[in-house]
């Protein structure tokens, strides 16, 4: 404080006393007060050091550079860290964060779910819970190992094989950490908390371990099976995947369609099964046909080549229409010159071209043809004749496509393969044949295509159908066809020998602990979560990969006997091995010895790996290593509190987890959860680092700040599990409506706080909220009211997860603080009301703030704690940091009718600005009278009560009448609320929109009384009928004399009259907004003390001096100071600004803004120093070169008084204030009571 004063002083000495300048004439003119002769000694007091530090303007505030600096103050005193100490003894909230594949980096859908887990787990801290947040990674699976496969240059398995599963995955391992550093950054720039130092890695021992537990349990439950499944298989990763990652991605691709013949065995007409397809590779498989029990048949004869072919009567149209041929092969036709080869969507021949083409033989059921046999089109499957090549029945057979009949080839088709074991064509088991590898050729087996890829073998197939007379019809289809989000290679369905967990036989329970969570938003739960439960089929666990967590499973060669392991300890007991690591490479070499005996040999652990979301689902055990660690805490605490993922989730992680725990513990994972939509790019297309189509997360932070990116993500539809299309200028709007709105009454505040200090020696320091429960002031109990409902109702929707309802709350109340609280209570904040009103308004302000600050601290973390920083330093015992403090609770009731009364002041200001517009009458001219009319006599009361003043004020009106008599000035008319009313009444809407319309205003009137009234047999309720209040103008006045506007519930009346007596106080107002003005343009804060003059450029000065006289007090009200007139400026005043200003309100004249000058009473000084003129002269040199705001603090410190000893050859002298000197011009003529016109 002191060097800050004595810089101030030296600096004040300089620029006041050694090349002080004022304007003349336009010009600049150095003022020389001969103080050379002068030595003097700089006595200098420090003055309070001012404990909030001063903060810059708005658009000078970056918010980015402001979390930055609050990221090093985290880092400094550890937050995170010392936040989980702080609340080590409370209550656990579980928090599961899904584990991210560790190969990419963190995008738009990443900052969304890691701000919505952070938001959630900062706001149960703050309401005193013990919250971990451990950040996972999911590290096995295809996207490490496609990636090892891409650089290493590996095709097939047997490629890996040859490298040795030791180097590959070592290679995998090598990867999974690669982008860990770029996560953290960015993870922890966006302002989240959460521990990455002991983070859980899926392919960490402990992790592995209890995911090998998990696997056990369902074993012992009798979940487990060995089986096929038909499943999306990739053969560019040469794995199955998940259904949820088969529906990734789709492309419209061509494929052959093709209609094939099968002949069937004994038919009097020699008429052919004719099925349709657009995989002509599964037709070697054929081992079935299908159709559907319910459809009709029919047997028809082409008229001109004799075939006869048997299809369901509804698909007829789909046969190829022929024209009479030479030379044409028994059972085939020239498809160059029958097919429609680019066709979108199966081909079919027009319907009378179909009935000239055919002739119907016979009509039968569907029914009527299961059990027939018929020829198989190849002989690789001769020795399955016993029990395949017949026809089954499904209701999966549709007649949207094809041709009614479907070929099964249960190796490749889901619904092939259930439908087959149903109907014994196969067994279940393990015993399958599946043609084709998995690299996606066909085996040895099928020997005429034999190594040749499926979808390449197409077309040798087709030609090899039509060589055997079988092709009826050969096309191209145009589909949507999945492929493999890894490979980008298309997908094929493939049965797979796999291990099973029974899901199946859960299902009931899955449903039923499913209506124990709670979602948001609960239609994910309801509809599609629920859907995919209840459709759950058996749940494949097990892929035939290389990097993952090894299946525990342990077999005898001859199959008889299995062990599973549960635990590493085990695996050493039964093996004699130590074992440090679980995967492949570590322990594919372990065997144990069979139990029988040494003749049976040993046990091998079978090739597969678990598939990558069966580790994601055992995360609530595995990342906390139960049960072999951690059991009180698990057991406590399950099923969690909370997790967050985006829709794609509800069939990958949601799912698994759901189905784990239910099969473990017979309970949900999770209590809460929250589904979050997919960001898109601008145009709503996928975002896509190739096409460059949005901007980088940092990019955007570094511009706007992550709190903004937080808010903007949350205000929009993704957090309701709905697409947001993502706009850049979206977060610069959150920052110009949230942030600078919220930092403008922050800055208010520090400044008003300054002011006091400099004005009246005190350090700001707040009163305590019980004192400010009491204030009399209806403003101060109507925002104490509205932050405790803000806070009211951020905690219950932060208890409901509803995230997304916060920010318009927040908009509203912030509009509300700067909008109402602090412009109606301007006088009160800048000190210009008596006592301790200001302090009063100021400690309100300030608590209001600190409130508002720890309400939102869980969603903008940086500017709650900047704003925080500041305001604790005049709070004792306050937290170190913002996230440290508990979420405000409700304290003082609210006070409801107070809020509603506000909210309808606003109301009635802006209908009357609306009126005032209509008729081009400004702010500034008064009105002399405004009539409310409504008929609630609470609010009439407070409005014509407390609120009166300012109402008045803000419209510039001189008088206020309330009015209850609804009728007096207005006419009511019902109308139906045709939106509400239409679908409810339907044909009846007429009759009642007609009666609704006819009511009487007594009728209207005993309505709104009772709430209800029933018209037609039907009830209507006052959301149903609008009650519209049409303004009745008094007999004998114009709309230009007399105004109204309404919003259906309150009416404002404006007299419009013209008014002499009102003119001066409207030229008022114009001359205190361009003094206003003229502060902006030069840039003075309102904490800056300067003097006002007015000089008039008019030749009748009488009007300016009439309306300075009149409107004295409410001009220096307006300005803080006299408006003085120029002729009294002191020659040394330093002048800040000048303008002149033309035809303002028929005036002319110039404002002029100086520094405060100090007037001297000359006669008084020399009679304290015995006449002495020169020692006079010197002390006048003196106080002019010491800076004005410290010479003001001395005189406050000693009370009016202060004694300067500080000048060589001068004795000590004692200055009283206004006695011998006065701080200002204003000063002056208001102490010595003289006019300042």
């Amino acid at each position: 404080g002191f060097f800050r004063n004595l810089a101030r002083n030296l600096y004040a000495m300089v620029s006041n006393g050694l090349s002080s300048r004022r304007k003349t004439g336009g010009a600049l003119k150095l003022q020389n007060p001969d103080i050379h002769f002068l030595r003097f000694r700089l006595h200098l007091r420090p003055v309070s050091a001012f404990p909030m530090e001063e903060v810059c303007e708005g658009k000078d505030f970056s918010f980015p550079k402001h979390e930055e600096k609050t990221l090093d103050l985290w880092n400094e005193i550890k937050a995170f860290e010392t936040q989980l100490e702080l609340t080590k003894d409370m209550p656990e909230y579980i928090f599961y964060d899904g584990p991210p594949f560790a190969t990419g980096l963190p995008h738009y859908g990443h900052i969304l779910a890691g701000t919505i887990k952070d938001i959630v787990t900062r706001f149960q801290a703050m309401k005193g819970h013990h919250v971990t947040r451990r950040f996972g990674w999911d590290c096995h699976g295809l996207p490490v190992e496609n990636e090892i496969d891409g650089r290493l240059g590996l095709k097939k398995r047997e490629d890996v094989l040859k490298l040795g599963i030791d180097k590959y995955n070592e290679q995998c391992r090598s990867i999974v950490t690669r982008y860990v550093e770029e996560w953290e950054k960015i993870v922890w720039r966006t302002g989240r908390w959460i521990d990455f130092k002991d983070g859980y890695k899926t392919m960490d021992l402990s992790f592995m371990e209890t995911v090998w537990w998990v696997f056990a349990q369902l074993f012992e439950k009798g979940l487990v099976y060995k089986g096929f499944k038909v499943m999306p298989y990739s053969t560019g990763c040469k794995t199955p995947i998940s259904n949820f990652e088969a529906g990734q991605e789709y492309r419209d691709v061509p494929d052959p369609e093709i209609m094939v013949t099968f002949p069937i065995i004994g038919d009097p007409h020699m008429a052919a099964f004719v099925a349709w397809t657009t995989t002509p590779w599964t037709l070697p498989s054929n081992l079935a046909l299908c159709v559907n029990a319910d459809f009709v048949y029919v047997k028809v004869r082409n008229k001109y080549s004799g075939k006869v072919y048997l299809v369901a009567e509804s698909r007829l149209s789909a046969l190829p229409t022929e024209k009479p041929k030479q030379n044409v092969s028994n059972g085939s036709v020239d498809d160059s010159k029958k097919s429609n080869p680019k066709t979108k969507g199966p081909s079919s021949g027009k319907a009378g071209d179909v009935a000239d083409s055919y002739e119907v033989l016979e009509k039968v059921s569907g029914a009527s043809l299961v059990g027939l046999k018929y020829e198989p089109l190849f002989d690789y499957f001769k020795e399955c004749s016993d029990s395949a090549f017949r026809v089954v029945a499904d209701n999966y057979v549709t007649d949207d496509s094809g041709t009614g009949i479907v070929h099964c080839a249960p190796a490749f088709g889901e619904d092939d393969y259930r439908v087959c074991i149903e109907n014994q064509v196969i067994s279940k088991g393990e015993n399958l044949i599946v043609a084709v590898d998995d690299d996606g050729c066909f085996i040895a087996k099928i020997t005429d295509f034999s190594g040749q890829y499926v979808k390449d073998a197409d077309k040798y197939i087709i030609e090899a159908v039509k060589a055997k007379g079988r092709l009826v019809k050969t096309g191209s289809f145009v589909h949507s066809y999945p492929f493999c989000p890894r490979s980008k290679t298309p997908l094929i369905y493939r049965a797979v020998p796999s291990w099973f967990i029974k899901v199946e036989e859960l299902k009931e329970k899955l449903l039923e602990n499913n209506k124990q969570t709670y979602w948001v938003p609960d239609f994910v739960k309801e509809k599609r979560f629920h859907n995919w439960l209840e459709n759950a089929r058996d749940w494949a666990v097990s892929r035939s990969r290389f990097w993952g967590t090894p299946l525990p499973i342990w077999i005898s060669e001859d199959g008889e006997e299995l062990l599973v392991m549960d635990s590493i300890e085990k695996l050493e007991k039964l093996s004699g091995v130590k074992v440090d690591d679980l995967h492949r490479h570590k322990i594919d070499h372990i065997t144990i010895p069979s139990s029988r005996g040494p003749e049976f040999g040993v046990l091998r652990r079978v090739d597969d790996v678990f598939d990558c979301w069966f580790e994601s689902g055992s995360m609530p055990y595995a990342y906390i290593h139960y049960p072999f660690e951690n059991v009180e805490l698990f057991e406590k605490n399950f099923p969690g509190h909370f997790v967050a993922e985006g829709l794609d989730q509800t069939r990958g992680w949601f799912y698994t987890l759901m189905v784990l725990s239910t099969a473990l513990f017979g309970k949900p994972a999770f209590r809460n959860l929250i589904c979050n939509g997919l960001v898109l790019a601008e145009d709503g297309k996928k975002m896509s680092k190739s096409l460059k189509n949005y901007p980088s997360p940092l990019e955007v932070i570094d511009d706007y700040g992550a709190d903004a990116l937080r808010l903007y993500l949350i205000n929009s539809p993704v957090v309701r599990a709905e697409p947001l299309r993502f706009k850049k200028e979206g977060v610069h709007g959150v920052v110009k409506d949230v942030f600078l709105p919220w930092y403008n009454a922050y800055r208010f505040l520090v400044q008003n706080a300054k002011r006091l200090e400099i004005e009246g020696l005190e350090q700001f320091i707040p009163f305590d909220q019980a004192k400010l429960q009491d204030s009399s002031n209806v403003l101060d109990q109507w925002i104490n009211s509205a932050t405790q409902s803000l806070v009211y109702f951020v905690r219950q929707e932060m208890d409901g997860y509803r995230l997304y309802t916060v920010v318009p709350y927040l908009l509203k109340f912030l509009d509300n603080l700067t909008n109402i609280y602090v412009r109606f209570n301007r006088k009160r904040l800048k000190g210009r009301t008596e006592g301790e009103d200001c302090k009063t308004a100021l400690s309100t302000l300030y608590n209001v703030l600190l409130v508002s600050c720890k309400v939102m601290a869980p969603f903008t973390p940086f500017f709650t704690e900047v704003l925080y920083q500041n305001l604790r330093k005049v709070s004792n015992g306050s937290e170190e940091s913002i996230h440290y403090c508990r979420f405000p609770q409700e304290e003082g009731e609210r006070d409801e009718r107070i809020e509603q009364s506000v909210a309808r002041m606003m109301t009635i200001i802006d209908l009357a600005r609306n009126i005032r517009e209509r008729h081009n009458k400004p702010l500034k001219t008064p009105l002399r009278e405004m009539v409310v009319v409504h008929p609630d006599a609470d609010f009439l009361n407070d409005i014509a009560g407390k609120l009166r003043e300012y109402v008045l004020e803000e419209l510039n009106v001189r008088s206020l009448v309330p009015c209850n008599d609804t009728l007096k000035y207005a006419s009511l008319r019902a109308e139906p609320d045709f939106s509400v009313l239409g679908k409810r009444l339907g044909k009846s809407m007429g009759v009642v929109a007609k009666e609704v319309k006819a009511m009487s205003q007594e009728n209207i009137l005993a309505f709104e009384k009772a709430g209800e009234v029933t018209i037609a047999g039907h009830c209507l309720k006052l959301t149903d009928i609008k009650v519209v209040r049409d303004f009745k103008r008094p007999d004998g006045m114009t709309e230009k004399e007399i105004d109204a506007a309404g919003d259906g519930d309150v009416l404002v009346i404006l007299d419009l009259h013209a008014d002499e007596s009102l003119f001066e106080a409207g030229v008022a107002r114009e001359i205190v907004n361009r003094i206003q003005k003229l502060r902006k343009k030069a840039g003075l804060e309102p904490t800056d003390i300067v003097e006002v003059y007015f000089k008039s450029l008019d030749e009748d000065k009488s009007l300016s001096e009439r309306v300075l006289n009149s409107q004295d007090s409410y001009i220096a009200d307006a300005i803080s100071s006299h408006l003085l007139p120029s002729a009294v400026m002191p020659s040394n005043a330093v002048i800040i600004v000048e303008e002149s200003f033309h035809g303002i309100s028929g005036m002319s004249f110039v404002i002029i803004l100086t520094r405060p000058t100090l007037v001297f009473n000359l006669d008084a000084i020399q009679r304290q120093n015995a006449g002495n003129k020169k020692c006079a002269q010197g002390l006048e040199t003196y106080l002019l070169s010491r800076d004005h705001s410290n010479l003001k603090s001395e005189f406050q410190l000693g009370n009016g008084k202060i004694t300067v000893n500080c000048i060589e050859n001068l004795p000590p002298v004692d200055l009283v204030l206004n006695e011998h000197l006065f701080l200002s011009v204003g000063d002056y003529f208001s102490r010595t009571q003289k006019s300042v016109t």
